[in-house]
């Protein structure tokens, strides 16, 4: 298994929360997510902080392809925003698995 780096940022911060890991792995998407802690910890709805987090990820993969390749990120933002429109109106694929609450 292939892994991505961890922040150092997050290495440091003793107080540090992975929300998300995302697979590509038998043909398929796998994700793991921690969803419940902005209910338990802030005054923030929890869809309104993923969604914070999911527009954040998606300026990150903009910047990324504009210092990878020399995409223009405003133009990428574009794109993936047409995209994630897309597959929420028309899903490729159905969502399957189970949620196992950790304790």
């Amino acid at each position: 298994m292939k892994q991505q780096p961890i922040p150092e940022a997050a290495v440091l911060d003793e107080n540090s929360v992975e929300m998300m890991r995302v697979w590509i792995a038998q043909k398929r998407l796998y994700t793991s997510l921690k969803v419940g802690m902005y209910k338990e910890t802030s005054k923030v709805p929890e869809e309104e902080a993923w969604g914070m987090i999911l527009a954040d990820a998606a300026r990150h993969v903009a910047d990324a392809l504009e210092k990878a390749y020399g995409a223009d990120a405003q133009e990428s933002l574009r794109a993936i925003r047409d995209a994630f429109a897309r597959e929420l109106a028309s899903p490729s694929t159905d969502v399957e698995g189970e949620f196992v609450e950790k304790q």
